[in-house]
This record gives C-alpha cells, sequence and structure tokens, in this order.
C-alpha cells in the first residue's frame, strides 16, 4: 500500500512539469539554448508517462528517476550529487561533523556488523562496547545479512532516543542499552610538542567551526607549551568549508591578504576572500605536511600558505580539487551538491586537475603533458606550477607497507589479532610502555597459521603469469625444471617472512593497540616518531636556514 502511495505522489510533479513544458512551447522559447531545454524535458517526460503506462511490468518511479538523475549527473563532474530527503542526513554530516547517534565506526563482516572504531567519550564508548565487538541486533530486529550502509541507518536517528544493541564478544552475546547524542567528531584528533620547539596539530576535516580546534591547540602549544615552530599535518584531510580554510589560513597571516578567490558562471559565486582577524602566529615558522589525499580546503590553506611564502610544504603532491559546491534545496526536501565554482589561489593558480580521466587508482593527480602546466609565482618570486593539486617544496613519499604486511592489513589479520590481545591483556599505564614482545609474536605466528593466512609475494604471482604464458606458447614442458627450481627458490615461508619484516609487524600491531587502549590520539602519537614525512618536516623546523632558503628565489630564476 504505501509503495502505491510513493508511485502517485512522485508522478504528481511530472505531471506538473509536463504542463509546465507545454506552455513554454506554446510561449515560445527566448532562444536556442532555451528551447533544447525545454525540447529534451518534454521528450523526458513524454517517455516516463509512457513507461508507467505500458512497460510489462511495474515500474517504481522513485527508483527509476533517482538512477537517471544520477546517471545525468556523472557526466559532469564526480563531486555533483543528488541527496533524496532520506540521504540529506550525510550531506549535513559532511559539512557540520555532526550527526545523531552513538560514536562508533562499523564494517560488514561475514555476517554481522562489526565495530572497528569508538570515539572516546560518546555513548558506544561509555556503554563499554569495543572496536572487534560483532554487532547482532537493534532492538529486536537481526543484523544478520544487513549492509553496514543499513546498519549505519539504523544505527543513527535523533539525539535522547534510545536502542538496544546486542553485540557478540568472546562467543558471548551481551545487550546494551543506549541512548544517541549528537556526535561532533573531532576536528584535531591530537596535538603536542614533538620536541623541545616544535609544535604539532594534526588536522582531519574542514567541518564547521573547525577553527575554534585548531586555534586552541596553536594558542596551547604557543603560549603554554613553548612551541617556537609548527608543524600542520593536513595528510588525508578531505577539506571541507571554505570559509573555515581562510580562518585556518588566517591564523598564520596578517588581515588584509587575499587566500582564494572563486569563480563560477554565474556571478553570485564569483568571491575574494580574505584575511580579516589579527593572526595568532604571524611569525612562527610553519611546516604543511600533504599527500595524494589531501583535498579541496586543504589543499587552499597549503597552496595560499606556499603562494604567501608562509610556509614549506612538505610530503606528496596533492589530490588536485579546486571545484566548488553548494548545496541546493529541491523539490520534497531533497537536494544536490552541485559545483558552482573553481578555486584559485594568490599567485592565480586553480588547483583543480586538469582533468578526471588521467587520475591515478586512489582518484589524485595523474600524468600532467607538459603542454598544459602553466607557471607562475609566489610573493617572493618562487615558480610554482598548476595542472592539479600543489606540489610540495620538498617532496618525501609517503611510507608503504611491503607487500607481506601489506596483506596482513587488508585481510583484517592484524586487526583480529589485536582484539584478542586487548581483552587478554591489561591496559598499559602510559604509552610508551606498550610493547609487543617476541612470544607476541610467536603467538601472531601461531595465530596466521590457525587463520590459513596465505598471499602470494610480487614473485611469486610473476612467475605464475611467466608460467602460464609459456604453458601457452607450448614452451613450459620443456623448461619444467628450471621453472620447478625457480618456483621452489621463489617461494615464501611465513617464518621466512615473519623474521624479514619482524619490526614491520611489531610496529603495525603496536600502531593498532595503541589506538584500542587509547584511542585516536593514542594512535597518532605513536606514530609521530615513525614517520618518514614527520621527521623530515622536524628537520626543516630545526634547521632556520634551512627553512628561510626553501622560502627565497632559487639562484640563477
Amino acid at each position: 500500500m504505501r509503495g502505491r502511495n510513493i508511485k502517485k505522489i512522485a508522478l504528481v510533479p511530472i505531471i506538473a512539469l509536463a504542463a509546465v513544458v507545454t506552455l513554454g512551447f506554446l510561449m515560445g522559447g527566448q532562444d536556442n539554448k532555451d528551447f533544447r531545454l525545454t525540447k529534451n524535458l518534454d521528450i523526458y517526460i513524454s517517455l516516463f508517462r509512457e513507461l508507467n503506462a505500458f512497460y510489462v511490468d511495474e515500474i517504481d518511479p522513485e527508483k527509476l528517476v533517482t538512477k537517471s538523475i544520477n546517471s545525468m549527473l556523472a557526466t559532469l563532474d564526480p563531486y555533483t550529487v543528488y541527496y533524496p530527503e532520506e540521504e540529506t542526513g550525510d550531506l549535513d554530516f559532511m559539512t557540520t561533523g555532526k550527526y545523531g547517534g552513538f560514536g562508533s565506526l562499523i564494517r560488514k563482516s561475514g555476517d554481522y556488523i562489526l565495530v572497528t572504531n569508538v570515539y572516546q567519550g560518546f555513548p558506544a564508548d561509555r556503554s563499554g562496547i569495543r572496536p572487534g565487538d560483532l554487532m547482532i541486533s537493534i532492538d529486536g530486529t537481526s543484523l544478520k545479512g544487513v549492509s553496514s550502509d543499513k546498519a549505519s541507518d539504523m544505527l543513527k536517528g535523533e539525539p535522547g532516543t534510545e536502542a538496544e544493541i546486542t553485540i557478540r564478544r568472546n562467543g558471548q552475546d551481551i545487550p546494551k542499552k543506549l541512548k544517541r547524542e549528537r556526535i561532533a567528531i573531532s576536528a584535531v584528533p591530537y596535538y603536542g610538542m614533538v620536541d623541545e620547539n616544535t609544535g604539532y596539530i594534526r588536522f582531519t576535516n574542514f567541518t564547521q567551526n573547525c577553527i575554534a580546534e585548531v586555534r586552541e591547540a596553536l594558542i596551547d602549544l604557543k603560549e603554554k607549551q613553548g612551541a617556537e615552530d609548527l608543524i600542520l599535518d593536513l595528510r588525508s584531510n578531505p577539506g571541507g568549508l571554505v570559509n573555515e580554510a581562510v580562518e585556518i589560513v588566517n591564523l598564520f597571516v596578517r588581515p588584509g591578504q587575499e587566500v582564494v578567490s572563486t569563480r563560477g558562471r554565474a556571478k553570485q559565486y564569483d568571491v575574494v576572500f580574505r584575511t580579516g582577524k589579527a593572526a595568532v602566529a604571524p611569525d612562527m615558522p610553519v611546516v604543511v605536511l600533504i599527500n595524494r589525499s589531501s583535498a579541496s580546503a586543504s589543499e587552499i590553506v597549503a597552496g595560499a600558505l606556499q603562494d604567501l611564502d608562509r610556509g614549506v610544504i612538505v610530503g606528496e603532491r596533492s589530490y588536485g580539487k579546486g571545484l566548488v559546491q553548494v548545496a541546493r534545496p529541491l523539490s520534497y526536501k531533497a537536494q544536490v551538491k552541485m559545483t558552482t565554482a573553481r578555486y584559485y589561489i594568490p599567485s592565480g593558480r586553480c588547483i583543480q586537475a586538469v582533468d578526471f580521466s588521467h587520475r591515478n587508482e586512489d582518484g589524485s593527480v595523474g600524468a600532467i603533458p607538459d603542454s598544459l602546466i602553466k607557471t607562475f609565482r609566489t610573493k617572493n618570486g618562487r615558480p610554482v606550477k598548476d595542472g592539479g593539486g600543489i606540489i610540495p617544496d620538498v617532496s618525501v613519499p609517503s611510507d608503504m607497507l611491503n607487500r607481506f604486511t601489506s596483506e596482513l592489513y587488508v585481510q583484517n589479520m592484524i586487526f583480529d589479532f589485536a582484539t584478542g590481545y586487548y581483552w587478554s591483556h591489561p591496559r598499559p599505564s602510559v604509552l610508551d610502555s606498550l610493547k609487543i614482545t617476541g612470544e607476541d609474536l610467536e603467538q601472531f605466528k601461531i595465530f596466521l597459521s590457525e587463520k590459513k593466512f596465505e598471499y602470494k609475494t610480487d614473485s611469486e604471482s610473476i612467475l605464475e603469469e611467466l608460467a602460464k604464458t609459456a604453458a601457452e606458447e607450448g614452451l613450459y614442458d620443456s623448461n619444467r625444471e628450471e621453472m620447478e627450481k625457480l618456483k621452489t627458490g621463489l617461494s615464501h615461508t611465513l617464518g621466512r617472512e615473519m623474521t624479514i619484516y619482524r619490526q614491520d609487524v611489531t610496529e603495525l600491531l603496536e600502531s593498532e593497540l595503541a589506538g584500542r587502549y587509547f584511542y585516536d590520539w593514542g594512535m597518532v602519537e605513536y606514530s609521530i616518531s615513525r614517520d618518514t614525512q614527520i621527521k623530515k618536516a622536524i628537520d626543516i623546523t630545526a634547521d632556520r636556514a634551512q627553512y628561510a632558503s626553501l622560502l627565497r628565489v632559487p639562484a640563477g630564476i
């Protein structure tokens, strides 16, 4: 019955729009563009009317229209997205960082839903839910076979409403009664001193009023902890609100300076954003860390500080998203997040990648022909280039997992072992006392054998392809002995891999456990002394002559 009502309601605006379109034809379009728009809308509506009346099976108007809208928007850019009424909460979360729920992250695991993280101090944490717990049911409704998206929708709701969640831990089902709250995810999960002089701020998202958290961290580091220079970590920060990016830059840049401008087809979106307040740290040396997942507002901050010669950028070329999105309301409480303009930073560069078709697998900027790249100048006259993203002043690749440890991570071996370890070992008194011992590694090796952990080295995969090609070409049999010897020589064993990558495995396990015992801040603090890019940033802040030289125009230019 409900489905029929939805279909009738969905047809009302379509019939009304058909009348408007017909009237448009009678009156005549103002120009060719208006005529083509009216013509194609009329074709679309008449097609929909025919399908609804005569298609062999009953159709779902809502589903069909939503799919056609999404297909249409996909031809524009990846960031113009349609949100029906039931999904507008996701859009609110992206801009505010807030939602009604319990404060946990989940994913699908087997038949049920696995808790992968809990945020400190929120209902899930206070109730004793921990990473590694399986969610079996919500309010008596089984979660068996339910997708993680559907489960997430079931967990969210109005603050103040209650839910009973049954979790499974170590084979035992445990009911938990929780009350939803307004969950506000911190944009600064960690800040502190990394040496006697250098402060560090990990900044993860440009949500509404995130400036308050960054300003508070900066003032505390500068005035209470004695920081003389700063590392601002924007790695994997996907961006967010442009006005927040301007406020972040304003912490380090005096008032009246252009930070970013936007230019679009509609003149209402042509805006110049300038700093308007007194800077908190106008002279403090700043190093900004970026990587291939630093996007949008992150690139505005990094790019503006680079163009103004106000900070040294370290890491990898950023993502390359220089498009402005604005949420606009539609009928029936739906919304569209629409690209309306492009960002331009002080040198005149646009940080948007030249096109969407030549990106890396992770979506970041790929190869760009030299003919499409232009050179701009910073405030001091240093050359900087466009083409997509921010190119760091000092390039330092991210620390990469080797094939063995990558497979341990991807197959959740690290996560699952840490779950058992967490419940069988008491919480260390301080983070520094968290140590994985040789005995723990032996237990991990036994755990991998019991889980039947398997993977192929790059050499084994290449040899497998070689053997397949040789067989297809009739060459395998005549070279069987050599191929078998090579196969034996290149084969790996768990014991050998655990010996070779002992330190990497140890650090992965300790990092995971740091998050279990000390939440997100513990995982960040654990990583600082082991992070190649952070080490380089510390080296630069420690050498004031090097820092200054990186902001000067190179000789001969």
